[in-house]
């Protein structure tokens, strides 16, 4: 693969890349609309089928720390071609599920797998392009990321009003889009890190590699900074459509459309790290997002106690976000600046520890049905950790 290409392999790189980072973002909401007709069809709670949500982040997280180190010493290709097939078997799975148990299973599976798609989009991107090339093209990457999780509750709401579709349809469909994928690697799909860039891979190499990346403290500030700020961001997906809901009554197609606007919330945060980077040193971006976002949380975790109007919170969580797509992009190029060798692995923990912190606090954000307070509260400390982060390791 040519270095920083441009013009036509570059459009055709973005698209592939573009398509295999949705897959996470398409595995995790595309199903959430059909929450209630889970837990109808199979007879169950809805609290375990939000358990099928956290084994889905927990798949997600451990399959980039398992598949990002065996595609440093593997090469991207084959992994990548392996892990897409194995999707298209767990989506099939989750499809034919008799009942719930069988469906955390399959969620678990489906993440594990997907995972290779969220992981090595990131490594080939750090294969081929270099510098400036880098930060543009992994912020177009995270446009693409922040506009799936909007699209993604849409289209699985729309495949919900077809004549003939249930909540099986939504996982057909993601199968069928595994099979796509496949067939567009095979084909389309040169192999990014050549033989001699490769690590040997073995379990102690890896947790060599691992140790090296945690004695890294900078390294260790921008991961702890994206995990909580990110992380804590999942407790707004699994509290909002209840708090949006229940409390203050608004409808499933409401909610899908304030659940979108934050989507361009991520894209506008994106875009101002890939617009500014050259412009203002990508760390004092990133220490303005910090600081507004616990401004921002602040305030929101005092509307939350007393019940302020819906449109005061929708407009903090907007800012939220806004930040939050600042962090995640800027994070990333900072953290990743020194890991060439490691990329994979790098790649794996950024990537890893927001799903972590994710699966853990987004059953926390339902403890109380009748009230979002524990949703700020974990928006506001979560945020207060990730501005503490960067004032204490990032030197």
């Amino acid at each position: 693969m040519h270095h920083n290409p441009t013009g036509k392999v570059r459009f055709g790189l973005a698209l592939l890349l573009g398509l295999l980072a949705i897959m996470g973002p398409l595995n995790i909401d595309m199903y959430l609309p059909s929450f209630p007709g889970i837990a109808d069809s199979l007879e169950t709670s809805p609290s375990l089928v939000q358990v099928s949500l956290t084994a889905c982040l927990l798949g997600l997280a451990i399959g980039q720390v398992v598949i990002g180190p065996i595609s440093d010493a593997r090469g991207r290709k084959r992994p990548l071609l392996l892990s897409i097939s194995l999707f298209v078997v767990a989506s099939l799975f989750c499809a034919m599920a008799p009942n719930i148990i069988v469906l955390i299973a399959a969620r678990f599976l489906q993440g594990f797998t997907a995972s290779a798609g969220v992981v090595l989009s990131r490594a080939i991107v750090r294969d081929v392009f270099s510098g400036r090339e880098l930060t543009k093209f992994f912020s177009l990457l995270m446009v693409i990321n922040a506009v799936a999780p909007m699209i993604a509750p849409m289209a699985g709401g729309t495949i919900l009003l077809l004549p003939f579709a249930s909540w099986h349809t939504i996982f057909i469909f993601l199968g069928i889009l595994g099979i796509l994928i496949v067939l567009t690697v095979a084909t389309k799909l040169k192999e990014t890190l050549p033989s001699e860039k490769r690590m040997p891979s073995s379990a102690g190499h890896s947790v060599r590699t691992m140790g090296s990346l945690l004695r890294d403290r900078s390294f260790i500030g921008y991961a702890v900074i994206v995990g909580f700020v990110h992380g804590g961001s999942f407790a707004y997906v699994s509290g909002t459509p209840f708090i949006y809901q229940e409390i203050y009554g608004v409808s499933p197609q409401v909610f899908s459309v304030l659940f979108g606007m934050n989507g361009l919330a991520i894209i506008t945060g994106s875009f101002i790290i890939g617009r500014f980077g050259g412009i203002i040193h990508e760390k004092n971006l990133l220490k303005a997002a910090v600081i507004i976002a616990v401004s921002a949380t602040s305030i929101l975790l005092i509307m939350t106690i007393i019940e302020g109007p819906l449109a005061i919170i929708v407009i903090l969580i907007f800012i939220y976000m806004t930040t939050m797509g600042m962090t995640i992009t800027s994070t990333f190029t900072l953290g990743m600046e020194k890991q060439g060798h490691r990329a994979g692995s790098a790649s794996a923990v950024l990537g890893m520890l927001p799903l972590l912190l994710g699966a853990l606090f987004s059953p926390l954000a339902g403890i109380n049905e009748a009230s979002a307070v524990p949703m700020g509260m974990i928006l506001f400390s979560t945020s207060l950790i990730g501005c503490v982060a960067f004032f204490k390791l990032t030197k």
